[in-house]
C-alpha cells in the first residue's frame, strides 16, 4: 500500500502531515500540523481517525508541543509542556485507548530520560520524544502487517466479506487492521468480494473503506447499513470483520456505532464475526465493556448529511460514536501476536502475557 495517512516531516523542528480524511473521496488533501491545537482539532474533527492512527498522531503531538520552548530550557519546563500536551490531546476523544496508551508511553520515556540525564535540556528531550514517537509509528506499521498475515486464512476464495467503518491504512500508520487481513489475502491471489457498510452518520465505510479497497484493486460493493441482514440471509456474506477502538479485559469490544448490530445479525445467521486490532487496543484496567467510555458527538452529524438538513430542528438526537460488542458474539480477535479464539478473560490474559 502506498497510502500513508500520517507522516512526520523533518527533524525535531519538523511538522506532522496528515491526509485530511474529511475531504475524501472527492478531494485528496493534506494538513500540516505545527502546534498542539492543530493536532487536537485534527483528531477531534476526524481529519485523522482510527484508534492506532490517533495514537501515533498524539505521540508526534508531544514533539510539536516541545517546539514552543527554547532548546536550552530546563527539563522541568519540558516535562510541564508534555503534561499539558497530554491533558489537551487526551481530551479530544475518550473511547480509543490507543491515544492514551501512546501518550502514557511517551511520557514514561521522557520521565526516564530526565532521571538518567538530570543535567540535560529540552533540546535533548526533544530528540528522545521524537525517537519514541517514530518507534510507535514503526511498530504500528509492523503490527498491521502481522495482523493481516495472522488473519488472511479466514478469508475464503470466492466468498463475501462484510466490514463496517474504516479499519484500513487510513486508520493506522500501516496498512490497517481489518483491511490488512483483506490486503494480505489479496496478495495471495484470493478472489473475494467485500461489502462495505456506508457507516452512518459520517460514512467512513462509503467514503474511506471503499476508496482504499478500490485503490488496491479489491472487489468492493458499498451497501447502506440496514442492508446487511438481507445480504446475510441471501448467503452473500461468509464472514464479518471489523476493527476496534478499545477491548476490555474480558474481550468485550468497542467499535464504531452499528458494530454490535452486525454481531447480532451474524450470530443469528451462523456467520463468523472477527475483530482485528493490535495488542495496544486492549485495556486490561477495564473488566468489561460496560466500563468503556462512549464518546457522544454533535447532533448536527445526524441532523445534516453534508450540507443538507435531514432531520427537523427541535427534535432530540442521540449520536454515540461507538457501541460495545460482547465477547460472546465474537468468533475470534486477530492481533499481531496471533488469534484469540472465542475470547474471554482467561483467553485474553493468556494471549497478552
Amino acid at each position: 500500500m502506498v497510502i500513508r495517512t500520517l507522516e512526520w516531516v523533518g527533524g525535531v523542528d519538523g511538522l506532522l502531515e496528515l491526509i485530511d480524511q474529511r475531504k475524501l473521496p472527492g478531494e485528496f488533501a493534506k494538513l500540516q500540523c505545527r502546534d498542539v491545537g492543530q493536532v487536537y482539532d485534527a483528531i477531534k474533527t476526524l481529519a485523522v481517525r482510527g484508534a492506532p492512527a490517533v495514537g501515533v498522531a498524539g505521540a508526534y503531538g508531544f514533539v510539536i508541543g516541545l517546539q514552543r520552548l527554547p532548546a536550552d530550557a530546563a527539563l522541568e519546563q519540558g516535562l510541564a509542556s508534555l503534561h499539558d500536551s497530554a491533558d489537551h490531546l487526551g481530551s479530544s476523544r475518550p473511547t480509543a485507548v490507543n491515544l492514551f496508551w501512546a501518550l502514557d508511553r511517551v511520557k514514561r520515556c521522557a520521565e526516564e530520560f530526565v532521571v538518567r540525564n538530570p543535567n540535560a535540556d529540552v533540546g535533548g528531550l526533544r530528540e528522545v520524544v521524537l525517537d519514541e514517537a517514530h518507534a510507535i509509528c514503526r511498530e504500528d506499521e509492523d503490527m498491521c502487517r502481522r495482523i493481516g498475515q495472522n488473519g488472511e486464512r479466514f478469508i475464503k476464495g470466492g466468498g463475501g466479506v462484510l466490514t463496517h467503518c474504516n479499519a484500513g491504512a487510513l486508520a493506522t500508520a500501516g496498512q490497517g487492521t481489518a483491511l490488512s487481513v483483506m490486503f494480505e489475502a489479496h496478495k495471495k491471489s484470493k478472489r473475494f468480494r467485500v461489502y462495505a457498510d456506508e457507516t452512518r452518520p459520517l460514512l467512513q465505510g462509503a467514503r474511506l473503506t471503499a476508496w482504499e479497497l478500490a485503490q488496491a484493486g479489491i472487489d468492493v460493493t458499498v451497501i447502506c447499513d440496514n442492508m446487511a441482514g438481507v445480504l446475510m440471509r441471501q448467503g452473500k456474506v461468509d464472514m464479518v470483520i471489523t476493527g476496534a477502538d478499545r477491548i476490555a479485559a474480558n474481550g468485550d469490544t468497542a467499535n464504531k456505532i452499528g458494530t454490535y448490530s452486525l454481531s447480532v445479525l451474524a450470530e443469528h445467521h451462523g456467520i463468523p464475526f472477527y475483530v482485528a486490532a493490535p495488542s495496544s487496543t486492549f485495556d486490561l484496567n477495564i473488566e468489561s465493556g460496560e466500563q468503556i467510555p462512549i464518546e457522544q458527538r454533535s447532533a448536527d452529524e445526524v441532523r445534516f448529511c453534508g450540507d443538507k438538513q435531514t432531520a427537523p430542528d427541535g427534535v432530540d438526537i442521540y449520536n454515540p460514536a461507538f457501541d460495545v460488542t460482547p465477547a460472546g458474539n465474537i468468533t475470534a480477535i486477530i492481533t499481531e501476536r496471533g488469534v484469540i479464539e472465542r475470547p474471554g478473560t482467561e483467553e485474553v490474559r493468556a494471549h497478552l502475557k
